[in-house]
């Protein structure tokens, strides 16, 4: 699919990857046309929202509304006013350990919100909807690497059980409605601008402010970071290859469905990751150079609903897209260190 002239629905525009990627296809296709929808909740900072918004006001092909998922009749609006060619659904409550305080928003944006996409897709047919799943998905599964092949019945956490729950509504409204669906389930993105609920970020604030930091499963604990421009890039591909709708021999359609991780493949263990983050927070001056790092970080157990490894099979999407990511660990931390030192010092 040729992605120049189309018209584009990019849901949770002012989160992290939903603003990367609208400012990518923005960038790339001058002539393209995005929705970006947001409710711009204060899950986390807003200012960080509104700035990355800011941003993305230079192009005029951009068309912002503040908004919620679950509202039903807002969405149906959208659609019908606008005529998507594909939608880009990356609005979402994210968070492990939010889920189990505030299980209402999770159950509100990420349930309720995912079907009156679905539902509208289905009244106004798109040519491809992309929609956020999560290595979270994986649970508890011992073996790894994790593969889409994998069963995952077996969540730890109500987000990773509302995560598995979209999958399991697309693959139903694909077989019903013929709608091209692909699901991407992302490893642990990471990078400037990002989540501050994230361990990098949340790090970062805390040894800036001589706090002590805690280090989940005394540092055993091992994730497959991937940089946020190598999540962006494969969306990018994704949304350009939807899969195609056939017929089976019953006559009906086989559901025009997909599913890929999008991960390094090579997953960090937590120690390393924070000895790098913290080399490089010393090297773009954001931390001096004597910080005594050993006296600010505690080794503690587990916390419920995490998961000790993260590890992603990616070969499905070399394979259909000839596509893996390639930002080194030390080099997607360098620059996060480099963007929080000009935007936060």
């Amino acid at each position: 699919m040729e992605l120049s002239g189309k018209t584009i629905l990019i849901t949770g525009a002012a989160g992290f990857i939903g603003w990367n990627l609208a400012e990518r296809l923005l960038h790339s296709y001058p002539d393209i046309t995005i929705v970006g929808l947001d409710n711009l909740n204060d899950y986390y900072d807003v200012k960080l929202k509104e700035a990355r918004l800011e941003r993305l006001t230079k192009y005029p092909n951009l068309i912002f509304e503040k908004g919620d998922l679950s509202d039903k009749k807002l969405i149906g609006r959208l659609f019908e006013k606008h005529h998507f060619d594909v939608v880009v659904n990356l609005g979402a409550q994210a968070g492990v350990r939010y889920s189990i305080t505030n299980p209402d928003a999770y159950v509100s944006s990420n349930l309720i919100g995912f079907y009156n996409i679905l539902e509208a897709c289905r009244h106004n047919p798109v040519e491809h909807l992309v929609y956020a799943s999560s290595s979270s998905v994986y649970g508890g599964n011992k073996k790894v690497p994790f593969s889409t092949e994998d069963k995952v019945d077996n969540p730890v956490s109500l987000y990773a059980a509302t995560k598995k729950s979209n999958e399991l509504m697309a693959h139903a409204y694909s077989k019903l409605y013929d709608i091209p669906s692909t699901g991407l389930r992302f490893f642990t993105v990471y990078g400037p601008a990002g989540r501050p609920d994230m361990a990098y970020f949340g790090f970062t604030n805390k040894l800036l402010a001589g706090e002590t930091i805690k280090i989940f499963n005394y540092g055993n604990c091992q994730r497959d970071f991937t940089y946020i421009d190598d999540i962006v890039e494969g969306i990018v591909r994704v949304i350009q290859g939807a899969p195609t709708r056939q017929t089976g021999e019953d006559g009906l359609p086989v559901p025009p469905y997909a599913l890929y991780n999008i991960g390094c493949g090579h997953p960090e263990n937590l120690l390393d990751f924070v000895t790098t983050l913290q080399e490089e927070l010393i090297r773009a001056e954001v931390l001096p150079d004597d910080y005594d790092f050993e006296a600010h970080k505690e080794l503690v157990p587990m916390q419920p609903g995490d998961v000790p490894v993260t590890y992603a099979d990616t070969e499905a999407l070399t394979r259909d897209y000839g596509y893996r990511p390639t930002t080194s660990l030390r080099d997607g931390l360098r620059r996060f260190a480099e963007w929080y030192k000009q935007y936060y010092m």
